[in-house]
């Protein structure tokens, strides 16, 4: 009877075991995705990217787990896109304005079209990319694309009318030096992580950027004043884009599982922008930057001298045999819709 009773107890304890133990021997090893993000961990780009990849992890009950890797650390900046078109990062977020030529159709979101803020921004590059699904992403699968609020003017000293922005050393990237030259301003090409050594030590003299900046990349120690240039404000486009291969593995059900995902992410993404542009602002006031806001005729000056950037983006894509006035007018079109 003992030895029954104890026959009994120890299969008792071996199904107890096994039970506590079929997670690790009975779940399949969950799909890793490494994550490039160039943004430093605290900006609230780095933020919803690890937020996107805890929402993944939760919704396919942790099938999927996603290692954000920040600050440059896995791919910097501009070799981001080719990293993961590598499969040295499995995804991987930038700027497209970072390697210009590459996204030739798509710098029609980057040229100043007015924008006021980052959410419209946004939602005009997905509209834009479902409406025209450049081939120059072809060579990845596009998780969703996102813009910043309105870049503008930043400088060490008050820029009040185009006279004072003269012959000034602006940092950029991409399209937006053609918007630097337009003004009369020196373009100095740089991405965002080398700006603020960059204006500390006299190599630029401002820069042109969204707020958010004055915060996000801590340039508010650097600059002095913001010039609200609305007329001429540009954004610049971002991607957020898989290994093709990658996606091409992972099963129907977790592929359905992140686009949705990726969809949700498009507003919060817009919509964080906004936010941080907010920030930027309670930045520049506790450092004492100033805040210049353009009269309406002064702002149709700079308005006006770089509205030829459009046609001359026509017309390089013309040469392209790419669709870009129908672009153009698209997106323009669109805009306006999104600001009503």
């Amino acid at each position: 009877m003992v030895l029954k009773c104890g026959f009994c107890l120890f299969c008792v304890l071996i199904a107890g075991w096994m039970l506590s133990t079929t997670p690790v021997f009975g779940q399949a090893k969950p799909i890793e995705l490494a994550y490039s993000n160039f943004f430093p961990a605290p900006h609230k780009n780095a933020v919803l990217s690890v937020e996107w990849g805890k929402e993944i992890e939760k919704r396919t009950n942790g099938r999927v787990k996603v290692t954000v890797f920040p600050g440059g650390t896995l791919t910097p900046a501009a070799q981001c896109y080719d990293g993961v078109v590598k499969g040295l990062s499995d995804v991987g977020m930038s700027v497209m304005g970072y390697t210009r030529g590459r996204f030739p159709l798509t710098e029609v979101i980057d040229l100043p079209l007015g924008y006021r803020n980052g959410l419209e921004a946004t939602k005009l590059i997905n509209i834009y990319y479902k409406k025209f699904k450049p081939k120059e992403f072809d060579d990845v699968k596009v998780m969703y694309l996102h813009a910043h609020g309105p870049g503008l003017l930043h400088t060490k000293k008050p820029v009040t009318k185009l006279e004072d922005l003269k012959g000034l050393k602006i940092a950029c990237h991409g399209l937006s030096s053609k918007i630097v030259a337009a003004l009369g301003g020196v373009p100095v090409a740089m991405p965002m992580p080398e700006r603020y050594d960059a204006i500390q030590k006299g190599v630029a003299e401002g820069g042109v950027f969204p707020v958010e900046s004055l915060k996000g990349w801590k340039l508010a120690d650097v600059v002095g004043s913001t010039t609200q240039n609305f007329g001429s404000a540009y954004t610049t486009g971002f991607f957020v884009v898989m290994n093709k291969d990658k996606w091409a593995s992972l099963p129907p059900d977790i592929q359905k599982i992140i686009e949705e995902i990726n969809e949700e992410w498009i507003i919060k993404t817009g919509q964080g922008w906004d936010e941080i542009d907010k920030e930027g602002y309670a930045a520049a006031g506790a450092k004492g930057i100033k805040i210049v806001s353009l009269s309406k005729e002064e702002d149709a000056r700079w308005a006006k001298l770089v509205s030829p950037i459009l046609d001359q983006y026509v017309k390089s894509m013309e040469d392209r045999k790419l669709p870009g006035k129908e672009a153009l007018d698209f997106c323009q079109a669109e805009l306006k819709k999104l600001q009503k």
